[in-house]
């Protein structure tokens, strides 16, 4: 499972990284991260696709957004036992917790 999430993060890290980096021309001189390395690379996809090419950074985000969702679904799927465990304990507490406010409540 650490792997998954490795394999799923580390690429959205770099893209983000990179994206931020050369969005901002930071480039440490490095060509890679030159903001027309970065506008040339949007230009290409965008005539690629035949869209423009500021509209591809939303539809990139839009796509991580949807493959974490999917990530975090089948975490959530695998650890549905433990994740319930821990629900039936917190609610458990939650009544408990809510039964000793009244006897207070009704103190003298």
């Amino acid at each position: 499972m650490r792997w998954f999430l490795i394999f799923w993060a580390g690429p959205i890290v770099f893209l983000g990284g990179w994206y931020w980096l050369s969005y901002y021309d930071m480039n440490f001189g490095i060509f890679m991260l030159t903001r027309q390395v970065h506008d040339l690379t949007f230009q290409l996809y965008g005539e690629a696709l035949g869209i423009p090419p500021e509209s591809i950074p939303p539809l990139v985000a839009r796509a991580i957004a949807v493959d974490s969702l999917v990530v975090f679904a089948i975490l959530g799927f695998r650890k549905r036992q433990s994740i319930i465990a821990w629900w039936k304990a917190r609610q458990l507490n939650s009544s408990s917790d809510l039964a000793s406010k009244e006897s207070l409540s009704s103190a003298p």
